[in-house]
C-alpha cells in the first residue's frame, strides 16, 4: 500500500524500478544477441549457408515483431511485475533448451519461441517508465533503461566470446539461460507499481502525477475506452506523426539488428579478427552507442527543461544521429581495421541518439492505449528483424560485405527522412471515450 506519510522530500524509489528494468533489458539483449556470437561456429556445425544462416538469425523477428501488438495489449491488462516475470522465466527456458538443437528446423524453431516470450518487454518497459516517471525526466529514464542493451554487450561480449571459445555454443546458451531464470525471479519479488509500493511517498506519487506520470494507468472509468476494440488499432494507425515515429523506428534497428545478428560474423569471416579480439573490438561499438544514447536523452530533458518546444527537444537529436549514421558506409573504403572499428562506432553512436525515439510514445500516446501504441511502435521497429538480418545473407552471398553496409547506409538516410518530413507537432492523441467508439467516432 502506498506510505502517506507527513514528509515532504519526496522518495526516490522510481529510480530503483529503473534499475530493475535496466537489468531487464540488459538480460532480454543477452538472449537476442547469443545467436550472433554463436553463429559462425553454429553454422559450420549444423552445416549452414549464408542465407540458411540469415533466416535463422532473423527467426527471432518473425515472432517478436508479430506479436507486438498483442503484446502491448497484453502489457495494459495484465501490467508489469507478474508479466514480466512470466516473460524472463519462460523465454530463459527455452534460451536452455536450445543445446537439444540438432538441425535448422529445431533451430529456427527455438528462435520463433524466444520471439514470442520476449514480445511484451518493451512494451512493459514503456508502461513502468510512462507510470513512474513525470514528463520532465521520461526522455533520461528511457535512455536509461534502453542504455541496457548496449552496456550489458559492451561489457559482456568479451565473455560471450571467451565461453564461446572454452565451452563451444552449446555453453553460450546454458550460461544465458541460467542468468534470465533467476532474475526472473528477482524481478518478482522486489518490483511494484506506484500505488501498490510499500516504499514510495506520497510526496513521490504527487511529483510523478503532477508531472504528467500516469501512475493511475490502470484505473478507468465507466467512460473510458476498453484497450481491446480494434477501434483503438484504428485511432492509432491514422495519425501520420505517429507513422513518421515508426518508420524512424524501422531504420533505427537496422542498424541494431546488423550489430546483434552479423557484426561477429563480419569481424571473424570478412576482418580476419581471430574470435576472442572480435569479442573485444565488439564491445566499442556498443559502448559509443550508449554514450550516444544517454547524451541525446539528458539533452532532450534539457532542453525541454529551458522551455524549448518538445518538437525541437525530441526531435533534433533523433535527427542528428541518423544523419552521424551514414558514416557506417565509411567501412567500405579502408583496409585498416582501426579506421573500421571507427566508422562502426560512430554510426553506432548515432543510432544511440536516435533510439530515445520511444520517447514519443509516452508523449503522443492516447493515455490508456500506451501498451497498445508501443505495440504498434515496435512491430513496425522490429520488421527490421527480419528484414536485415535475411537480406545481409543475400547481398553477402558474393563473398563481399560492402552492399551489405551500403544497404544499411541507406536505411538510415530514409530514418532522417521520416523525422523531418512526417514527425508534426509533439501532443498528445486524445484518448476515445467508449461512448466515441460505440458511436463510430475516433479523435485525432
Amino acid at each position: 500500500m502506498v506510505q502517506l506519510s507527513g514528509q515532504s522530500k519526496p522518495t526516490r524509489v522510481r529510480y530503483g524500478m529503473l534499475a530493475l528494468v535496466f537489468v531487464n533489458v540488459a538480460i532480454s539483449y543477452l538472449d537476442r544477441t547469443n545467436i550472433g556470437v554463436a553463429a559462425s561456429a553454429l553454422g559450420k556445425d549444423l552445416n549452414l549457408s549464408k542465407v540458411e544462416l540469415g533466416y535463422i538469425l532473423s527467426a527471432f523477428g518473425w515472432a517478436y515483431a508479430a506479436l507486438q501488438i498483442p503484446g502491448g495489449l497484453i502489457a495494459d491488462r495484465f501490467g508489469p511485475r507478474i508479466l514480466y516475470a512470466f516473460c524472463l522465466i519462460t523465454w530463459s527456458v527455452v534460451t536452455l533448451a536450445h543445446v537439444l538443437v540438432r538441425g535448422i528446423g529445431s533451430l529456427f524453431f527455438l528462435r520463433l519461441a524466444t520471439g514470442t516470450l520476449e514480445a511484451p518487454s518493451y512494451p512493459i518497459n514503456n508502461r513502468v517508465v510512462t507510470q513512474w516517471f513525470p514528463n520532465n525526466e521520461r526522455a533520461s529514464a528511457i535512455a536509461m533503461y534502453v542504455s541496457g542493451q548496449f552496456i550489458g554487450l559492451a561489457f559482456l561480449s568479451p565473455i560471450l566470446a571467451m565461453v564461446q571459445v572454452y565451452a563451444g555454443w552449446r555453453g553460450l546458451f546454458i550460461g544465458t539461460g541460467l542468468v534470465g531464470l533467476i532474475w526472473g525471479i528477482v524481478w518478482y519479488l522486489f518490483y511494484r507499481d506506484p500505488l501498490d509500493s510499500a516504499n514510495v511517498n506520497k510526496a513521490e506519487l504527487d511529483y510523478i502525477e503532477e508531472g504528467g506520470g500516469l501512475l493511475r494507468g490502470k484505473e478507468q472509468t465507466k467512460d473510458q475506452v476498453n484497450i481491446w476494440h480494434w477501434s483503438n488499432v484504428k485511432l492509432i494507425l491514422s495519425n501520420r506523426t505517429l507513422w513518421g515515429v515508426y518508420i524512424g523506428q524501422f531504420c533505427v534497428n537496422a542498424t541494431l539488428w546488423f550489430f546483434l545478428t552479423w557484426f561477429p560474423t563480419y569481424l571473424v569471416e570478412y576482418r580476419h579478427l581471430s574470435f576472442i579480439k572480435s569479442g573485444y573490438l565488439a564491445s566499442i561499438p556498443f559502448l559509443a552507442a550508449c554514450a550516444g544514447l544517454l547524451l541525446s536523452g539528458f539533452l532532450s530533458d534539457w532542453l525541454i527543461n529551458q522551455g524549448k518546444s518538445a518538437s525541437l527537444a525530441r526531435k533534433a537529436p533523433i535527427i542528428i544521429g541518423f544523419i552521424l549514421s551514414l558514416s557506417i558506409v565509411g567501412a567500405n573504403y579502408t583496409e585498416n581495421d582501426t579506421l573500421v572499428i571507427f566508422f562502426l562506432s560512430f554510426a553506432f553512436f548515432g543510432i544511440g541518439m536516435a533510439l530515445i525515439s520511444w520517447i514519443f510514445v509516452s508523449v503522443l500516446s492516447p493515455k490508456h492505449l500506451i501498451g497498445l501504441t508501443s505495440g504498434v511502435f515496435n512491430f513496425m521497429g522490429n520488421l527490421a528483424s527480419i528484414v536485415v538480418p535475411i537480406s545481409i545473407g543475400y547481398l553477402i552471398q558474393g563473398g563481399s560485405f560492402k552492399p551489405a553496409l551500403a544497404f544499411i547506409g541507406i536505411i538510415e538516410f530514409i530514418g532522417a527522412c521520416s523525422y523531418i518530413f512526417l514527425v508534426g507537432k509533439i501532443e498528445r492523441i486524445g484518448t476515445p471515450t467508449q461512448t466515441d467508439i460505440n458511436e463510430g467516432k475516433l479523435v485525432s
